[in-house]
């Protein structure tokens, strides 16, 4: 009997553990922000300008035309101090490691710190340099006189070789010359490193990092013993400037800053998503180990905020909802100019049902989590605009793309028809893709939004006259032309026309398939169980839904009006359409045997797209085959990206990554780069396509982000930290 009990309590644990396993606790990390400052003046920097961060985090730019202070989100002349109003600094230093704020002038150095005792004169002109070391002793340089200046004593000295920069660390000084970087000690300076190519150095504790143009490499500080050697694989050579925090490292360059805390693995923060240019002049840190830039337009601080997975989802939703809604569709935010989201207006796209089905999917399934009647709320007032699709035209099942008040549509005006509503426009030649988002949402409605039996026989009724126009239509959406729609085709002589290598063919049974199933769930009609099995029997459908995605490939001589079916590499829209899919095609199985085979399809699928971390794919998955990647869920959304403006943004320069070479998949390097150094995408985009963008001119909403967060918190992959 006791052995019977440890067998159960080993068998709990075990099924304990595995859980365990498929989830991670919510809890806090480190989500960075772009915050861009300007000059007041619309003056500009320029390169050999200085940044500075105090110890009170006072941010600090020194110009040719004066020193500039960070105040209320502005850098402006530095006039704290009225005797100091009208004064130009030559340079300006803070102490090591107090980082008390000192000022160079041209015949003098001074303080404020220490109740302005720290002071000293001298010839005018003289010295052009200036470190503070922990004691408060003064290093001043000129171009190659030196005077080190203490509480009680003067020491002078001069050096053969030009004194091109000086720097304290602790109690030690240091200059760098042509040749190298020196130390001073016992009255003069003796060489640390020989090294005529070095752009950049700083320090951290015992350590002297020191970036050159081939890489860089770290030492003892004391006496150059190599610690790190020569790492060149940094994004961008060389780098130009230099700071360490804790054993984090930034460098600035020419194309951008990048951080790295070992030296192999390094953080891409380019383009206007992060800085206001990407010719960086200097980089600096905070005391919380926000990393400030100096470039032409003013200062650009990456500032670290702690945030939760379920933190940056109500950010989202606020986003959304107020600046993304179109009479309850996803509509595309434009601006008048590049990221200026006071000129934002909203326009028609060419598939406003997709993209808004993510959107809705998110507010279903917060609901389905949380029993918010908010959400509900949300989730009805969309699917009001799903049924408009509909009736705003006079087409009898026939679901427009979109719909617009007349005069103000935007996209392919040659496909809008005026309605039989006055003063309204809509959009036709309407394709699967819209197709997929409605079977989503309707059978994702049916099984979480808890309708009463009118909500539900208006989703019923969506399906059922979208289903029936199809059938009607010999498996097609006709148009207000009597023709086909360009990719509203599920007829088995287009579908069959397809080699089992080009993916139409498996993806085109798919669709049309989950599509039927779920007409029959919701409506009960025989008419759609008849003819998904004429479809099986008669077509092959279900043998096309289990073509391997692995048969997939380059196929030439594969055409269909004009396009190139077969060639062109993997259609990333392919995979959003089959995976919203899969959802519906597993839960509306008519019987076991079908879900056990459409589990493996899917299975077979997941396994292909793994190397694109995509967290929507792997919460899919795991909530129909079981199949999950979690650390690549959680990696997904933290490294989602706030800012969903679609800058322009470039990687493949980068000499950190080790590109493949072409290939059907279009997987471009061997490891996928974080969504915070890539442009803004859709999830019917490549995520290794590491150069796009739209300059700034539009911008996403966020809700694809929503889409996986509350199905993942709904299965319980994420889990609040109130809940563990």
């Amino acid at each position: 009997m006791q052995s019977q009990f440890v067998g159960i309590c080993i068998c709990f644990l075990f099924l304990s553990m595995n859980l365990m396993g498929q989830s991670f606790p919510d809890t806090a990390f480190l989500q960075p922000v772009s915050v861009k400052y300007t000059f007041v003046d619309d003056t500009q920097a320029d390169r050999g300008d200085r940044l500075l961060v105090d110890r009170d985090n006072n941010v600090y730019v020194l110009k040719e035309n004066g020193l500039y202070i960070l105040l209320a989100g502005k850098l402006v002349k530095n006039r704290q101090y009225r005797p100091l109003q009208h004064k130009i600094p030559v340079d300006v230093a803070v102490q090591s490691p107090t980082k008390e704020l000192y000022y160079l002038y041209n015949d003098r150095f001074l303080s404020n710190t220490h109740a302005g005792k720290p002071y000293g004169k001298f010839g005018s002109g003289q010295f052009s340099k200036m470190a503070v070391n922990n004691s408060g002793a003064v290093l001043l340089a000129g171009d190659h006189g030196f005077q080190l200046v203490k509480e009680e004593s003067s020491t002078t000295g001069r050096e053969s070789d030009a004194i091109e920069e000086v720097k304290a660390y602790e109690e030690d000084f240091y200059i760098k010359t042509r040749f190298g970087i020196n130390r001073y000690q016992d009255g003069r300076f003796e060489p640390v490193i020989t090294d005529s190519k070095i752009t950049a150095w700083a320090f951290d504790k015992d350590l002297l990092y020191v970036a050159n143009e081939s890489g860089f490499y770290v030492v003892d500080r004391a006496n150059g013993r190599t610690i790190s050697p020569l790492q060149n694989k940094l994004p961008v050579l060389p780098a130009v400037s230099m700071a360490v925090h804790q054993g984090v490292v930034w460098m600035g360059s020419d194309h951008g800053v990048f951080s790295t805390t070992d030296g192999n693995n390094f953080r891409y923060y380019a383009s206007k998503r992060w800085l206001w240019e990407d010719v960086v002049y200097d980089v600096t840190h905070d005391s919380d180990g926000n990393a400030y830039v100096l470039t032409s337009s003013g200062v650009s601080k990456i500032d670290f905020k702690p945030m939760t997975l379920a933190d940056k989802a109500a950010y989202f939703l606020d986003e959304t909802r107020k600046r993304h809604l179109r009479y309850g569709l996803i509509g595309e935010v434009h601006f008048k100019k590049p990221g200026d989201v006071t000129t934002m207006e909203m326009v028609d796209t060419d598939n406003d049902g997709l993209w808004t089905s993510f959107y809705l999917g998110s507010e279903v399934f917060r609901y389905a989590t949380t029993g918010e009647s908010q959400a509900r709320s949300n989730a009805m007032e969309s699917f009001e605009a799903f049924e408009r699709l509909l009736s705003i035209n006079e087409l009898e099942g026939f679901p427009s793309r979109t719909f617009e008040r007349a005069g103000y549509k935007v996209s392919d005006p040659d496909r809008w028809r005026d309605s039989p509503e006055e003063g309204w426009e809509w959009k036709g030649h309407t394709s699967s893709d819209e197709f997929v988002a409605y079977i989503w949402v309707a059978g994702i409605m049916h099984q979480y939004l808890d309708l009463n039996p009118q909500e539900h026989q208006r989703v019923a009724n969506f399906i059922d006259a979208i289903m029936m126009h199809i059938i009607r239509n010999d498996y097609y959406l006709v148009d207000v032309d009597e023709k086909p729609t360009l990719w509203g085709r599920w007829n088995p002589t287009y579908i069959n026309s397809y080699p089992k290598s080009v993916v139409d063919r498996k993806l085109g049974s798919t669709t049309i398939t989950a599509g039927l199933q779920l007409a029959h769930a919701l409506t009960g009609k025989d008419i759609y169980t008849t003819e998904r099995e004429r479809l099986f029997e008669e077509h092959g459908y279900l043998e096309n839904i289990k073509i391997p995605v692995a048969h997939i490939q380059s196929t030439p001589n594969v055409f269909y009006k004009g396009h190139n079916m077969g060639e062109g590499g993997w259609n990333h829209s392919d995979d959003e359409m089959a995976f919203l899919t899969y959802w519906i095609l597993y839960h509306f199985a008519p019987n076991s045997e079908l879900k056990t085979i459409y589990a493996d399809v899917i299975s077979d699928h997941w396994a292909i797209e793994k190397p694109e971390r995509n967290a929507l794919w792997s919460v899919i998955a795991y909530g129909t085959s079981g199949d999950i990647d979690v650390e690549s869920v959680k990696w997904h959304l933290q490294e989602y990206p706030l800012d969903q403006i679609r800058w322009t943004m470039k990687n493949s320069h980068r000499k950190d990554l080790e590109f493949l070479e072409s290939n059907f998949r279009e997987q471009s390097t061997k490891t996928l780069i974080s969504p915070a150094e890539r442009h803004a995408i859709r999830h019917n985009s490549n995520p290794f396509d590491l150069d796009g963008g739209r300059n700034g001119m539009t911008q996403l909403a966020g809700d694809e982000y929503l889409l996986p967060y509350w199905m993942g918190r709904y299965l319980q992959v994420i889990v609040p930290e109130s809940s563990e």
